[in-house]
């Protein structure tokens, strides 16, 4: 697609309302192992992104399990689709069991060119609110790749942790983050897909998982921060069900780094201010 009919996207926008249901709530608190908020207490920080999900039927995914692409999200056909990071601007928690709306826009499209072939990366805004009132802004950060080996060599050592927490990403896991989320991308429990189509030796790690887990490691050890802003990318994919650690330190006062990653060395990297 030429530049021009991309650039015809920025811009584009969608709505999607629905209800931070308590059904739901229990199922993704399950998923993470621990207790349910309540109706009227805050959504846990980055529980966002198990809901507002296009309900699309199965007759309109792609092959790789994604919504066919051309509908909100600009086509860009024969690519493996990533979620590479994004930013996270924490105004008001959303309440749990009330009617909340989420306004997307797209923000930018561009074509580069990366060590294995072209990427097409695609920032998209998230607004997220409640009673009229903006709870939560986001960018998030959508990659492109022509079909490629993918990118499995070690990364940066893990620095010395002020905190972290071991994680084991079972199968399971996977898949009920999956559920919860209404992902159908297959390389996070389809075997013979994501080892025989996109090239990984095993189920794939979600990255907003990892990013979850990031954050909940950090609010965990430092349970009277207030977070105020959040930004994470992935450097390289973790492989179920190797473990791995969600670790961090404080660098200066309101300011952390956080990290994923495992004896191979970082797949996540991230920082976040707070008060």
């Amino acid at each position: 697609m030429s530049d021009t009919a991309l650039s015809a996207w920025v811009g584009r926008s969608e709505d999607i309302h629905d209800h931070l249901s308590l059904n739901l709530i229990q199922r993704i608190a399950a998923t993470f192992g621990e207790a349910a908020p309540q109706p009227g207490e805050p959504l846990p920080p980055l529980w966002q992104w198990c809901f507002f999900q296009p309900a699309v039927a199965e007759s309109g995914l792609g092959g790789d399990g994604h919504p066919a692409r051309g509908g909100f999200l600009p086509p860009a056909d024969n690519r493996n689709r990533m979620w590479a990071g994004g930013r996270v601007e924490f105004h008001q928690p959303l309440r749990v069991g009330a009617e909340a709306k989420r306004v997307s826009t797209i923000l930018k499209i561009e074509e580069k060119a990366g060590r294995t072939g072209s990427l097409l990366f695609v920032t998209v805004q998230h607004d997220y609110l409640q009673d009229d009132l903006l709870a939560i802004r986001e960018e998030q950060d959508i990659v492109y790749r022509e079909p490629s080996p993918p990118k499995l060599s070690a990364g940066v050592a893990l620095p010395e942790a002020d905190w972290q927490e071991p994680v084991t990403p079972t199968p399971t896991l996977l898949f009920r983050y999956s559920a919860v989320t209404f992902n159908g991308h297959r390389i996070h429990y389809d075997w013979p897909y994501v080892t025989e189509t996109e090239g990984y030796p095993g189920l794939v790690v979600h990255g907003p998982l990892m990013a979850t887990l990031n954050l909940r490691a950090f609010c965990r050890a430092n349970p009277e921060a207030r977070l105020r802003r959040f930004a994470y990318r992935g450097l390289r994919p973790l492989i179920a069900p190797q473990p791995f650690v969600a670790g961090g330190r404080i660098v200066e006062p309101g300011k952390a780094e956080l990290w994923t990653g495992n004896a191979d060395g970082m797949a996540q990297q991230a920082d976040v201010q707070f008060d």
